[in-house]
């Protein structure tokens, strides 16, 4: 352990500070320490057993993200985008492989395992450059989704596929139904005991306890399905979107996501470690021909996917690069073919290692688009966040950019202490040149908010200026610290919808008040009078606001929103239509007055 801990700690900073990301790190601390290295470890295996522990943590805390409502709401596009990914890269990989000189059941087998990706490695590199909540990055995450539920089947099928008898065909397909069974039970029990059993153990106030019963459940629920044989990260991501209901769903998370984060760097280094630099030196060519040909055939029909999904451009080249690799599942299955007899050892051996150098190749790609075509570029902070000691403040302002910073100003005037929170340690640095005090950390951990003493606050002031990051640290305020006023900055109608979903009554919308009076002072150069121009701005405002509430109700469907947007707007004018009707009668009375 020791060994791992000091080459990731001197490794992947390098990696981190040349612009690589911490993945290209683990896998060269991997590769250096491993077989093909200075073989300080030996028994690559042993530590990839291990690791996926990595995995199975991860799916966890993506299920607790991802609540059954937006998984149900999600179904079409998964099926949809994920079927086309799958079925359609598996189509032209068997082809290529058949024509390669792979027999037909090989081929196949090759071509659908192969169009899988790591969602381990697509999920951490997306999460590491803040772009989950980007439009590329749901439907990376759709895509990766579908491939997992569909791992199992294929992982059940390829016994059947063997040169067996009867009786072990008879038992894949019981393998099957036994798989079936423990989902259908593992959902029904979840949701009946899951919550109850976390209510008792927080009864105790143990953090402790309450910290091994979030390893049990997931590590319980992930052993259950691999007894079954099916997929142990699957049984985790199950146990998270039961859970991601749950009012212990960010207690949960928090409790996870330091084993999530050091797990899944050991998964990493063992794939490093696992590269077959010997067989990559005796066939070169083939090898490199062999991923290329894997990351190009991918790469392009994900990003005919994404254009015919509605991305633009640059979206879609950022997910056919973030999936374009083979995934960690094709280990198993490879493994599972070469026993069966489907594969020879020269087959797996060559495929195992083009996959791990597809994966090797993913970071280093994206680093090159960013380098070269800046499609997506995102960064996120690279220093500790600061240590919080203080007093009790009334206000915490979480954002300090041009919108928190006026906020703060008032209050300064009017001698009202606050406490302000910002992520972005260039924008802390230059708050902080002006003399003013600014803590940098992020507002949607729970712990810094119990630091910054968000139980004595009066007022919580939500002026961050990403959307997810807003919605993510509303909800752990109303869930935390319910007693807290929140005002909230809003950056769109979407995000006011959002907002309200999450129960905030006080919203902002940055531009709208902006937008309002220059549309008074438009009027007013037009020759409008001022009173006018004032009337038509009050009465557009207060449209505006009753309208939304009604657009709220109706905005996860898009046709009933456009339909009611439509008849607002006509509602609006023929308002103004009838005031001008009016208007323009009672001047004809007036003028034939005597």
């Amino acid at each position: 352990m020791v060994l791992f801990l000091a080459s990731a700690v001197i490794i992947v900073p390098l990696s981190k500070r040349l612009g690589l990301g911490t993945v290209i790190g683990f896998l060269v601390a991997g590769g250096l320490i491993g077989p093909w290295g200075l073989r300080l470890v030996a028994d690559v295996d042993e530590m990839l057993h291990l690791s996926e522990l990595g995995v199975v943590l991860l799916l966890f805390i993506i299920g607790l993200e991802l609540q059954p409502s937006r998984l149900w709401a999600l179904r079409r596009r998964v099926f949809l985008l994920g079927s086309a990914q799958v079925f359609g890269t598996g189509v032209v990989l068997a082809l290529g492989g058949h024509l390669l000189g792979l027999p037909i059941t090989t081929a196949v087998i090759a071509g659908l395992v192969l169009s899988f990706s790591s969602t381990a490695f697509a999920l951490q590199l997306l999460a590491e450059r803040k772009q989950l909540t980007t439009h590329f990055g749901r439907m990376s995450f759709v895509i990766l989704l579908f491939q997992d539920l569909v791992a199992i089947p294929l992982l059940a099928i390829v016994p059947l596929l063997a040169d067996g008898t009867s009786i072990d065909q008879a038992d894949g397909f019981a393998a099957v139904g036994i798989a079936i069974g423990v989902i259908l039970a593992v959902v029904m029990g979840g949701r009946l005991l899951l919550r109850p059993a976390l209510r008792f153990v927080a009864g105790t106030a143990s953090q402790e306890i309450f910290t091994a019963a979030a390893l049990l459940i997931v590590m319980g629920t992930a052993l259950l399905l691999q007894f079954a044989g099916l997929s142990m990260a699957l049984g985790a991501f199950l146990a998270g979107v039961l859970l991601a209901d749950s009012e212990y769903r960010h207690e949960l998370e928090a409790d996870i996501e330091p084993f999530k984060g050091l797990l899944l760097g050991l998964f990493f280094m063992s794939v490093g470690m696992s590269l077959d630099l010997g067989l990559i030196t005796n066939q070169p060519l083939t090898i490199v021909g062999l991923t290329l040909g894997l990351i190009t055939v991918k790469a392009v029909l994900l990003y005919a996917i994404g254009r015919l999904s509605g991305q633009d451009n640059s979206s879609a080249v950022n997910m056919a690069l973030a999936i374009s690799q083979g995934g960690e599942f094709a280990f198993v299955v490879f493994a599972a073919a070469g026993a069966a007899g489907l594969m020879d050892t020269a087959t797996v051996n060559q495929l195992v290692v083009v996959v791990s150098l597809s994966l090797v190749a993913t970071p280093l790609l994206i680093f090159i688009n960013d380098l070269v075509f800046h499609f997506g570029k995102t960064g996120g902070p690279a220093r500790e966040f600061d240590r919080i000691e203080m007093s009790e403040n009334r206000v915490i302002i979480a954002g300090f950019g041009r919108f928190g910073q006026i906020v703060a100003r008032n209050l300064r005037i009017r001698k009202i202490s606050f406490t302000a929170l910002e992520s972005s340690f260039e924008q802390v640095d230059f708050v902080r040149s002006l003399g003013n005090k600014i803590y940098f950390g992020d507002a949607s951990r729970l712990d810094l908010l119990r630091a910054a003493k968000a139980d004595k606050a009066e007022v919580f002031v939500l002026a961050i200026d990403d959307i997810a990051a807003s919605i993510k640290t509303v909800e752990i305020v109303r869930q935390y610290f319910p007693h807290l006023k929140i005002y909230a900055r809003a950056r769109n109608r979407q995000h006011v919808y959002h907002l309200m979903d999450a129960g905030v009554e006080y919203i902002f919308r940055e531009t709208f008040a902006s937008s309002l009076e220059m549309a008074d002072s438009v009027l007013q150069g037009l020759g409008i009078s001022p009173q006018q121009a004032h009337e038509t701005v009050r009465r557009f405002r207060a449209h505006d606001e009753t309208i939304l509430r009604k657009l709220h109700l109706v905005h996860h469907d898009e046709k009933q929103l456009i339909a009611t947007e439509k008849q607002a707007a006509a509602q609006l004018e023929e308002l103004f239509e009838h005031d001008a009707n009016v208007a323009e009668g009672r001047d004809r009375t007036t003028a034939n007055m005597p």
